[in-house]
C-alpha cells in the first residue's frame, strides 16, 4: 500500500511536522453546528415531545414517550441473550479498569496552624452523570468498552445517579450486551435515545430524563458539537476527534506489527490518523507489504485503506532523539514505542494520551482489559489534557476556618491588599471583627 513517506530533514517533512502540531479543529462543521443548535432549542423547550419525533424520525419509527427507558423485564430479557464467555470477558475486562481506576480516587485533607487557622481540601462526586454509547451499527456492534471505560470510574467517584443512553434499533431494542455491561457496573437507568437529542436531554432535562451534570462518551459529529455547546452548562469529558495512533519504530521493530497497529486505529473512521516514525529506512517497504496484505483479510478494509490513503504517514528520523522529539510535538492520543529499549525512553516522553511500550503491547489491549482508560485527549490536546479518570467526576471545595487569634495575625495584611484594590468593604470585613485595629 502506498502510504505517503517523507524524510523529517527536508521541506516537505517540515510542512509535514507543522500541519501534525496543528491539526486541532476550533470549528465544527457549520451545517452540523446549525443543526445541533436548533436540536438543544427544541429539546430544552419540548423535552420528550423532541426526543420521541426525532427517535422515530431516525431510530426507532415506532418508539413512544413510555418506551424511552429501559424496562426491568428489558434488562432480565437480555441476561437470557448473552453467553458465559461474553460474561467471563465482560467481569474481567471489568476488574482490570476498576483496580486501575481505584487508584485514581482522592481522599479530603486539612492543614492546620499554631494560631488556630484551619485550611483544606474538601473532595466530593458530582450528583449525576451521563454516559453516552453509540448505538454501533443499530447494536450490530456494541460498545461495552465504553460503558466500562465511562461507568466505573463515575462508581468509584461515589455518583450516586448513572444514567445511560444510546440509541435503539429500529425494532426499539438495545443491544443485549450494552444492557449486561451496565448491570455489571451498577447502572439500571438506561434511556433509548442517541445523537445530538440524548446529549441535549442529559443536559437539559426533561420529564422522563431528569438533566445530569457530567456527560461523558464517545459520539459521531453531532454529538462532539452537542457537547461542545452544552459545555459549562454541565461538565464534559473532553472534544474528541478521530482516533489516532503514532508508532516510534527502530530497526528492532516488526513491520507486520507495525501495520497491525496503523490498521486497528484506521479501521475506526476514514479521517483516523496512523503515523510511523521511524529511524530505519528498510521497515518502510515491510510496512507497506504488511499493510496490503493483512488489509485483504479486513471487513472493515474499505474504511482503514481510504484512512491510510488519505491520512496514514511514515516519517524518517535521524534518530531516536529527532523521533521523540517529534512526538512530544504531536502529542498523540495513542503513542507505542516499537524500540529496542522502550523503557530507557519513557522519561523523554511528555504529551501522549496513552503511552504502549515495547513490541508485544498492542493499543488494542488499552482499549479493552488492561485497565487504563481509553477516553484519550486527540487533535494535540494531550499537551494540556488527561484520559477519562475518577477526577472527572469529582470536585472540590476549599475549607477556610479562622480562630480570633488567627484574623488578628493576618487582619492588617488582608487590609493592605483589600486597600490596593479599592476594595473598602473587604477591608472593613475584617475591621468590623477586630473592633477597628
Amino acid at each position: 500500500m502506498d502510504v505517503k513517506t517523507i524524510s523529517i530533514n527536508t521541506l516537505e517533512g517540515e510542512q509535514c511536522r507543522e500541519a501534525l502540531r496543528n491539526r486541532f479543529n476550533e470549528e465544527s462543521d457549520s451545517g452540523c453546528r446549525t443543526a445541533v443548535t436548533e436540536i438543544l432549542k427544541r429539546v430544552r423547550r419540548e423535552g420528550d415531545t423532541a426526543l420521541v419525533d426525532y427517535c422515530r424520525r431516525f431510530d426507532c419509527p415506532a418508539m413512544t414517550c413510555a418506551g424511552l427507558r429501559v424496562s426491568p423485564e428489558e434488562f432480565a430479557q437480555a441476561e437470557l441473550e448473552v453467553d458465559a464467555e461474553f460474561r467471563t470477558t465482560l467481569r474481567m475486562a471489568a476488574g482490570r479498569v476498576r483496580c486501575f481506576h481505584e487508584r485514581e480516587l482522592e481522599d479530603s485533607w486539612m492543614l492546620t496552624r499554631e494560631d488556630g487557622a484551619i485550611t483544606g481540601r474538601l473532595v466530593r462526586p458530582v450528583d449525576s452523570a451521563g454516559l453516552y454509547v453509540p448505538g454501533g451499527k443499530e447494536g450490530s456492534t456494541p460498545l461495552v468498552s465504553s460503558v466500562l471505560m465511562n461507568g466505573i470510574p463515575a462508581q468509584i467517584a461515589g455518583v450516586s445517579r448513572r444514567v445511560m443512553v444510546t440509541p435503539p434499533n429500529p425494532e426499539g431494542r438495545v443491544s443485549p450486551a450494552l444492557l449486561v455491561a451496565a448491570r455489571e457496573i451498577g447502572i439500571d437507568e438506561v434511556y433509548k435515545v442517541g445523537s445530538a437529542w440524548a446529549i441535549a436531554a442529559l443536559a437539559y432535562g426533561t420529564k422522563s430524563i431528569p438533566a445530569v451534570d457530567v456527560i461523558v462518551g464517545p459520539g459521531n459529529q453531532y454529538v462532539a458539537e452537542a457537547k461542545r455547546q452544552v459545555m459549562g452548562r454541565v461538565r464534559i469529558d473532553m472534544l474528541a476527534g478521530p482516533s489516532e495512533v503514532l508508532i516510534i519504530a527502530d530497526d528492532t521493530a516488526d513491520s507486520a506489527f507495525i501495520a497491525a497497529d496503523m490498521l486497528a486505529q484506521a479501521e475506526h473512521d476514514p479521517q483516523a490518523l496512523a503515523i510511523v516514525i521511524t529511524t530505519s529506512p528498510a521497515l518502510v517497504d515491510g510496512i507497506k507489504a504488511a499493510l496490503d496484505e493483512q488489509l485483504s483479510r479486513l471487513p472493515r478494509a474499505d474504511i482503514a485503506r481510504a484512512s491510510l490513503t488519505s491520512r496514514g504517514l511514515i516519517l524518517i528520523a535521524n534518530d531516536l532523539e529527532q523521533a521523540v522529539a517529534l512526538a512530544n510535538e504531536i502529542a498523540i492520543e495513542h503513542l507505542e514505542l516499537q524500540i529496542a529499549e522502550p523503557w530507557q525512553w519513557l522519561p523523554r516522553i511528555r504529551h501522549a494520551g496513552a503511552i504502549f511500550l515495547g513490541p508485544w503491547t498492542p493499543e488494542a489491549a488499552g482499549d479493552y482489559v488492561a485497565g487504563p482508560n481509553h477516553v484519550l485527549p486527540t487533535m494535540g490536546t494531550a499537551r494540556i489534557s488527561s484520559a477519562l479518570g475518577v477526577e472527572t467526576f469529582v470536585k472540590k471545595s476549599s475549607i477556610i476556618s479562622y480562630s480570633k487569634t488567627a484574623l488578628e495575625n493576618d487582619g492588617a495584611h488582608i487590609r493592605r491588599l483589600a486597600a490596593l484594590e479599592g476594595l473598602t468593604a473587604h477591608g472593613n470585613s475584617v475591621a468590623i471583627r477586630l473592633g477597628g485595629q
